[in-house]
């Protein structure tokens, strides 16, 4: 819904938990956590690029230069090139022909698409859940909702959202359908990296959170 998209205020930046001065940016440490042993270098390449898109760090429209890049994560071209290009079929970012790739753009045409892509994932998700995942719900979904209402005194913007994704990544997750699971990237991509382009209030997200009780009550 609209009330997970946070202002297009710098706020978001400030409130991240756990962040390290590289230069003139602001990194979240915990991006920059490597996990070499779960992963291939191409896999953990393209976690820790995510992880900045979906948290900020690198904002729509950014030109992402894979020179910076290959220095910045101290890997080669070769796994940097490849994490670029799964990203890029996931929608997280575009090419921009000689200059390489940037962070996806939410234009009104794309964010229109892009949310009515997400109503019918929500849906789906809602209606599956209820059928295969009834049992787990409240042992799952309460503590999220939990902590979003506790977000909302004093407000708090980035964390809303951040439990507002977990929410819908939650009910995904009970619906236990694998397609709808290669789908998260849709949830996160509408609710933190186009969501700045809606405006976020309190009066907008106290419904939306009563909605998420309505939906396990």
């Amino acid at each position: 819904n609209a009330a997970s998209a946070p202002h297009r205020g710098h706020y978001h930046r400030a409130a991240i938990k756990g962040v390290a001065r590289v230069g003139s940016r602001i990194i979240n440490s915990e991006a920059m956590d490597w996990q070499p042993g779960r992963a291939s270098m191409v896999d953990e390449v393209a976690r820790v690029l995510r992880q900045r898109i979906f948290s900020g760090i690198y904002p729509p429209g950014e030109l992402l230069r894979q020179v910076q890049l290959s220095a910045d994560l101290k890997v080669s071209r070769t796994p940097l090139r490849e994490a670029l290009r799964m990203l890029q079929s996931e929608g997280l970012v575009e090419a921009e022909g000689a200059r390489g790739v940037s962070v996806a753009r939410a234009d009104r045409g794309r964010l229109l698409n892009a949310y009515a892509l997400r109503e019918m994932l929500d849906g789906l998700a809602a209606r599956q859940a209820a059928e295969r995942g009834a049992h787990r719900a409240h042992a799952l979904l309460d503590p999220i909702i939990e902590r979003q209402l506790g977000t909302l005194e004093p407000w708090s913007p980035p964390d809303y959202t951040r439990f507002n994704v977990e929410f819908h990544i939650a009910i995904m997750e009970l619906a236990d359908n694998e397609f709808l699971n290669a789908q998260l990237a849709v949830v996160r991509l509408t609710s933190t990296v186009f969501a700045p382009a809606v405006l976020i209030c309190k009066d907008r997200a106290r419904p939306a959170v009563a909605e998420h009780a309505s939906v396990v009550a």
